[in-house]
Formats: structure tokens, sequence, C-alpha cells
């Protein structure tokens, strides 16, 4: 197993070397997903947390995204071009934009969550055997487990 850089090579532990290899593989699986998107990854990212949470904030989102504010507030700007997305000034704090997911938006969304399960279904079906594919449909409740217990 190749190991990260600075990592000695044989240094990890069984367990370290298994969380190793699952984090590599799940980075390059969501990578090689990824590369088959029509919509760039931060303005889907954005669409996706409009679609999940209701209507945020430049500054909730950015922090959500770890970008700073300018960078999100040009995603948006980006997104509103494109008639995905409604901005309103707050008017107790004329400061504070308020971000709104349009129809437009939901739908691109939604064709692109379509698109990706797509990719990964079609993939599924030329690259598994019956035995792998039923392995791999307890995978998304494993990792929900594995997900759902780091602190």
């Amino acid at each position: 197993m190749p190991t990260s850089p600075g990592q000695p090579e044989g240094d990890l532990s069984p367990e370290l070397a298994q969380a190793e290899a699952l984090r590599t593989a799940v980075g390059t699986f969501v990578r090689q997903v990824r590369s088959k998107d029509a919509v760039p990854a931060g303005q889907a990212a954005v669409l996706g947390h409009l679609a999940r949470a209701g209507d945020l904030s430049i500054t909730a989102l950015a922090e959500l995204e770890g970008v700073r504010h300018q960078s999100m507030a040009r995603t948006v700007g980006l997104l509103a071009e494109q008639g995905m997305v409604a901005t309103a000034v707050d008017e107790r704090d004329r400061r504070r934009v308020s971000v709104q997911l349009l129809d437009q938006g939901a739908r691109r969304l939604g064709e692109e969550r379509l698109r990706r399960a797509t990719v990964i279904a079609t993939a599924t079906a030329a690259a598994l055997t019956l035995e792998e594919r039923r392995v791999a449909e307890r995978i998304p409740e494993v990792l929900r487990k594995i997900g759902g217990s780091i602190a």
C-alpha cells in the first residue's frame, strides 16, 4: 500500500493501514465521480447546503465550505446570474445577505445528483461481479456508521 508523503513505509499499524487505504479509496472514488460533474464543485456544494438547510447567509455558506466571504460572494453571484439562487439584504442588518435556492437551482442540483448516481450505477454494473455488488450494497451504511462515530 502506498503511504502518504512523509509517512515511513511500513510504519503504520494494521488498523491505521486499513484506515489509510479506506481514506485513499474514498478520496479517489469521489474525485473520479466528480470529474463527470457538469456543475462546478463549489457551486454544487452551495446548492446542496441550501437544499438541506434552507436559506443561509453568505457568511454561513463561507463557513460551511471553509472559504473566505469574498470567495463565497463570488460563487453566489455566479449562481444568481444563472437564476439558481436569489439574494436578499437583511433589513435589520444591511451587511447580511441571505441566499435562497430557486426552482432552477433545485432542478440543476437534482440533475447533478442523478448524473452522479448514473455514473456510479454504470461503473458498478460494468466493473463488479454479482458478489461484489452485494458487498457494495452495504458500503453506504458502513460509511454512515464510521462517520457517525467520528468525534
